[in-house]
Protein backbone atom coordinates (compact mmCIF):
# COMPACT_ATOMS: atom_id res chain seq x y z
CA UNK A 1 0.00 0.00 0.00
CA UNK A 2 1.23 3.48 -0.88
CA UNK A 3 0.03 6.77 0.52
CA UNK A 4 0.64 10.03 -1.31
CA UNK A 5 0.11 13.50 0.11
CA UNK A 6 0.49 16.61 -2.04
CA UNK A 7 1.25 20.07 -0.73
CA UNK A 8 2.44 23.43 -1.97
CA UNK A 9 -0.49 24.58 -4.03
CA UNK A 10 -1.84 28.10 -3.81
CA UNK A 11 -2.69 31.26 -5.70
CA UNK A 12 -0.12 33.21 -7.66
CA UNK A 13 -0.03 35.80 -10.38
CA UNK A 14 1.01 34.96 -13.90
CA UNK A 15 4.77 34.68 -14.15
CA UNK A 16 5.10 33.48 -10.59
CA UNK A 17 6.35 30.18 -9.22
CA UNK A 18 5.16 27.41 -6.99
CA UNK A 19 6.77 24.23 -5.76
CA UNK A 20 4.53 21.25 -5.27
CA UNK A 21 5.58 18.33 -3.11
CA UNK A 22 4.34 14.76 -3.00
CA UNK A 23 5.26 12.88 0.15
CA UNK A 24 5.12 9.13 -0.30
CA UNK A 25 4.85 6.51 2.39
CA UNK A 26 4.31 2.80 2.35
CA UNK A 27 5.73 0.32 -0.09
CA UNK A 28 7.58 2.47 -2.60
CA UNK A 29 9.50 0.22 -4.92
CA UNK A 30 12.83 1.32 -6.27
CA UNK A 31 11.54 1.02 -9.81
CA UNK A 32 8.40 3.07 -9.18
CA UNK A 33 7.39 5.72 -11.67
CA UNK A 34 6.02 8.91 -10.11
CA UNK A 35 3.75 11.21 -12.05
CA UNK A 36 2.12 14.60 -11.74
CA UNK A 37 -1.27 15.11 -13.30
CA UNK A 38 -3.69 18.02 -13.35
CA UNK A 39 -7.34 18.54 -14.02
CA UNK A 40 -8.97 21.86 -14.74
CA UNK A 41 -12.74 22.36 -14.39
CA UNK A 42 -14.56 20.89 -17.35
CA UNK A 43 -11.41 19.32 -18.76
CA UNK A 44 -9.96 15.86 -18.77
CA UNK A 45 -7.11 14.95 -16.49
CA UNK A 46 -3.76 15.34 -18.20
CA UNK A 47 -0.35 14.04 -17.33
CA UNK A 48 2.24 16.80 -17.14
CA UNK A 49 5.40 15.23 -15.73
CA UNK A 50 6.77 11.87 -14.68
CA UNK A 51 9.94 10.71 -13.01
CA UNK A 52 11.50 7.28 -12.95
CA UNK A 53 12.93 6.36 -9.56
CA UNK A 54 14.98 3.76 -11.44
CA UNK A 55 17.44 5.75 -13.49
CA UNK A 56 16.08 9.23 -12.88
CA UNK A 57 14.59 9.85 -16.33
CA UNK A 58 12.00 12.61 -16.48
CA UNK A 59 9.19 13.25 -18.91
CA UNK A 60 7.12 16.36 -19.60
CA UNK A 61 4.15 17.31 -21.67
CA UNK A 62 4.92 19.98 -24.24
CA UNK A 63 2.94 22.72 -22.52
CA UNK A 64 5.18 22.67 -19.44
CA UNK A 65 8.58 21.87 -20.93
CA UNK A 66 11.12 24.48 -19.93
CA UNK A 67 8.88 25.81 -17.16
CA UNK A 68 8.29 22.84 -14.86
CA UNK A 69 10.87 20.53 -13.32
CA UNK A 70 10.16 17.24 -11.59
CA UNK A 71 12.69 16.00 -9.08
CA UNK A 72 13.09 13.61 -6.21
CA UNK A 73 14.31 14.00 -2.65
CA UNK A 74 15.15 10.39 -1.90
CA UNK A 75 16.03 11.08 1.73
CA UNK A 76 12.52 12.37 2.34
CA UNK A 77 10.74 10.02 -0.07
CA UNK A 78 9.30 13.07 -1.75
CA UNK A 79 8.82 14.11 -5.34
CA UNK A 80 8.70 17.80 -6.18
CA UNK A 81 7.29 19.74 -9.09
CA UNK A 82 8.92 23.14 -9.46
CA UNK A 83 6.64 25.33 -11.55
CA UNK A 84 8.02 28.57 -12.97
CA UNK A 85 6.58 31.15 -15.35
CA UNK A 86 3.09 30.09 -14.43
CA UNK A 87 0.25 30.96 -16.75
CA UNK A 88 -3.50 31.25 -16.11
CA UNK A 89 -3.98 28.06 -18.14
CA UNK A 90 -1.96 26.20 -15.52
CA UNK A 91 -4.86 26.66 -13.11
CA UNK A 92 -6.02 23.20 -12.05
CA UNK A 93 -6.09 20.64 -9.30
CA UNK A 94 -2.73 18.91 -9.28
CA UNK A 95 -2.34 15.26 -8.31
CA UNK A 96 0.65 13.04 -7.85
CA UNK A 97 0.44 9.36 -8.56
CA UNK A 98 2.66 6.31 -8.40
CA UNK A 99 3.03 3.56 -10.92
CA UNK A 100 4.22 0.31 -9.34
CA UNK A 101 6.69 -0.51 -12.06
CA UNK A 102 9.17 1.28 -14.25
CA UNK A 103 7.78 4.15 -16.25
CA UNK A 104 5.67 2.77 -19.09
CA UNK A 105 6.10 3.62 -22.75
CA UNK A 106 3.66 6.50 -22.30
CA UNK A 107 4.37 7.73 -18.77
CA UNK A 108 2.00 10.71 -19.01
CA UNK A 109 -1.04 8.53 -19.53
CA UNK A 110 -2.83 7.81 -16.28
CA UNK A 111 -3.45 4.15 -16.99
CA UNK A 112 -1.33 1.97 -14.72
CA UNK A 113 -0.93 4.55 -11.98
CA UNK A 114 -2.42 2.73 -9.05
CA UNK A 115 -2.06 5.19 -6.17
CA UNK A 116 -3.17 8.80 -6.14
CA UNK A 117 -2.97 11.68 -3.74
CA UNK A 118 -5.88 13.90 -2.79
CA UNK A 119 -4.70 16.81 -4.92
CA UNK A 120 -3.60 20.38 -4.32
CA UNK A 121 -5.14 23.39 -6.01
CA UNK A 122 -3.09 25.77 -8.12
CA UNK A 123 -4.69 29.03 -9.24
CA UNK A 124 -2.87 31.45 -11.51
CA UNK A 125 -4.37 34.87 -12.06
CA UNK A 126 -3.62 37.16 -14.97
Amino acid sequence: QVQLVESGGGSVQAGGSLRLSCAASGSIRSRTCMGWFRQAPGKEREGIAAFSLLGGASYYTDSVKGRFTISRDSAKNTVHLQMNSLKPEDTAMYYCASHPFRCPAHPLRDSGYSYWGQGTQVTVSS
